[in-house]
């Protein structure tokens, strides 16, 4: 077993020749600059739920953000994303084109997003502008696990907060967010 052991080490034994032992190194190199280029890309993979413009059906959206240090900026910039709507051309936005953030916050651990009144005007895009508040909620959710309460308000006043409690009753309660 010994000898097993130092010919598997020194390459020239019973299981790889000097060619074998040479490309495992090359493979084991290249796994680890590209493990160590992902973590240092910045970049971080994001899903969002949008519907399909014809048939109502959740549409999955996958994209790339960029990744700070602060976790208040990585949820506003996924916030922002969601609010320019779906890249996939049959799937309707959630909020109507103009819709903005007037302000956000995340303090410990809740987050506090308030969309300019714009988000509820009559628009033939948007369908309903509970589903979209819904799907906005759990999509914070989802992608941010260190997230225990997401409260929305549009104008200043804070919307759906009943319905959004009877639905997410334990604030830390995530599992109710899988697409």
């Amino acid at each position: 077993m010994n000898s097993i052991l130092k010919g598997f080490l020194s390459g020239t034994g019973k299981f790889f020749g000097k060619k074998k032992t040479r490309r495992l190194l090359y493979l084991v190199a290249l796994c680890l600059f590209t493990l160590s280029d992902f973590l240092h890309s910045g970049l971080v993979r994001r899903t969002f739920v949008f519907y399909s413009s014809l048939e109502g059906k959740a549409v999955i959206e996958e994209r790339m953000l960029h990744r700070s240090s602060d976790r208040e900026t990585d949820i506003r910039r996924y916030v922002d994303e969601a609010l320019l709507g779906p890249v996939s051309p049959n799937s309707a936005p959630l909020f109507p084109r103009d819709t903005r953030l007037h302000s956000f916050m995340y303090r410990d651990s809740v987050v506090y997003a308030d969309l300019i009144e714009a988000a509820v005007y009559p628009n033939s895009e948007v369908d309903d502008i509970f589903r979209s508040l819904l799907t906005l909620n759990e999509g914070i959710r989802r992608n941010f696990l260190f997230v225990k309460d997401v409260r929305l308000y549009i104008g200043g006043n804070e919307v759906f907060f009943e319905e959004f409690r009877g639905i997410f009753p334990n604030p830390a309660d995530n599992s109710k967010t899988s697409p």
